[in-house]
């Protein structure tokens, strides 16, 4: 894409043009950055004396404004448009292949580096699984933080591990992680008694509902990564009945779930005979964690 450079008077003038067809600023200001290579700051700068400063984007404006109205006309979300989202401190390549990481989710890393950081030297070494890895987002967060681990992301949607594959291979290709097609811990079995820490984000939504969600989901993410059955616990019953056998001895299950599903899902992990069960509240304060754990 050709770069181009004018001034920030005339780039707030198209601004405001753009979102005159609709749509949200915030969205718009993302574009701009991630497309354009304009970041955030800059352009709260070019707000407050936008005659003095010259802008240099990274592509034409005439580009930007393709995506824009793309995103407007045919609800194609902004993440696919520039094949890219930024999710903790890294940056993920994303596609259709697998849902778009959701800023709620980050909180599911950090309670998990909670849970294995309880004991001294726990993060030393250890064995962590992805179950469901779509993008890898999770995956790639805990080789990360936990580089002394073996890993492994488990996801039954071939286009989704080839999309995993590229963002572990990229950021975190020195940490020691496997893939393996399958259906959730099936492809673990060598490893089932062996895993301390497993973290999920499983399809949730139920299956009633999911043609009613915005356009710019039900069209374009995966109804594999959606649909959790008639009342959306379907995949959520299907880790915890098998997590008792496949975690280690005082090894942590990790679930995110739809905003409504706390205490069906803590049923279930009590009713599996996991114990320490409890919720976690998401960014907005709604409980959409559950954590458990195998008895030691």
């Amino acid at each position: 894409m050709a770069s181009s450079e004018l001034s920030g008077t005339d780039l707030l003038a198209w601004r405001r043009k753009q979102l005159s067809r609709g749509g949200y600023g915030a969205d718009l200001d993302w574009l701009l950055d991630l497309a354009g290579g304009l970041r955030w700051t800059e352009l709260q700068r070019l707000h407050l004396d936008p005659g003095a400063r010259v802008v240099t984007l990274s592509c034409a404006l005439e580009e930007l404004e393709l995506l824009w109205r793309r995103h407007l006309d045919c609800h194609e979300p902004l993440q696919h448009l520039v094949g890219c989202c930024p999710w903790r401190d890294f940056e993920l390549t994303v596609s259709s292949a697998a849902l778009i990481p959701r800023q709620e989710t980050e909180l599911l890393v950090d309670l998990a580096l909670d849970c294995v950081s309880v004991k001294p030297n726990s993060l030393g070494s250890g064995r962590w699984a992805d179950l469901g890895t779509g993008s890898g987002a999770l995956a790639v967060a805990l080789a990360r933080a936990l580089p002394h681990w073996s890993g492994h992301g488990v996801d039954c949607s071939e286009a989704a591990l080839a999309l995993a594959r590229t963002n572990l291979e990229r950021l975190a290709g020195s940490a020691d992680w496997q893939l393996h097609a399958g259906d959730w811990w099936t492809p673990l079995e060598p490893w089932w008694g062996g895993l301390q820490l497993v973290v999920a984000n499983p399809p949730y939504i139920p299956a009633s509902t999911v043609d009613l969600l915005d356009p710019v989901v039900r069209d374009y993410e995966p109804r594999l990564a959606l649909d959790g059955g008639p009342d959306g616990l379907h995949s959520i019953a299907s880790i915890v009945m098998s997590a008792g056998r496949a975690l280690a001895p005082g090894g942590w299950l990790l679930m995110e779930h739809h905003h409504d599903q706390s205490e069906p899902v803590a049923a279930l992990c009590r009713k599996a005979g996991l114990e320490d069960v409890r919720a976690e509240r998401d960014l907005e304060g709604v409980a959409r964690f559950c954590i458990a754990r195998r008895s030691s």
